[in-house]
């Protein structure tokens, strides 16, 4: 079973504790930017068949969670306290703040993760990033 996301927040409305400021110049938070998360999760859940069990881990923190560990080439249980310990990579993994008291899956997980996310499916995500890219280069151009 799936439950849709609320989409992206912005950096401004990410929740920090005291004393914490991101930098909207930060590489997660342009790469945030980049992808097409709403048009991509709607694939996603339609991966998920079944109506009944448990429910999903959500697109963003399941896709993010493979980009983090394909960048850093990650073991799945360094990847689940990377994301745990850096608020850049909860931004990017659409945590709505930073949260450090626990882990934000099993890293069992990943293993699930890279089961629903194929190479096929991250050929066709990063096919609609450059797509996205270009028409927006083209818009900027006129």
């Amino acid at each position: 079973m799936y439950r849709y996301s609320n989409g992206q927040i912005s950096l401004a409305d990410f929740k920090q504790p005291v004393g914490m400021n991101l930098k909207e110049s930060n590489r997660w938070v342009k790469k945030a930017r980049t992808i097409l998360w709403p048009e991509i999760e709607k694939r996603y859940a339609a991966l998920f068949t079944n109506r009944k069990g448990n429910v999903a881990k959500p697109l963003r923190l399941a896709l993010g969670a493979c980009i983090i560990q394909a960048e850093y080439g990650f073991s799945d249980e360094e990847t689940a306290f990377m994301i745990q310990e850096n608020p850049y990579l909860q931004y990017f993994c659409g945590y709505p703040g930073y949260d450090d008291e626990k882990l934000p899956f099993d890293p069992a997980l990943m293993v699930y993760f890279r089961k629903r996310l194929t190479s096929e499916v991250l050929g066709e995500i990063n096919e609609m990033i450059v797509r996205d890219a270009k028409e927006r280069q083209v818009k900027e151009a006129e």
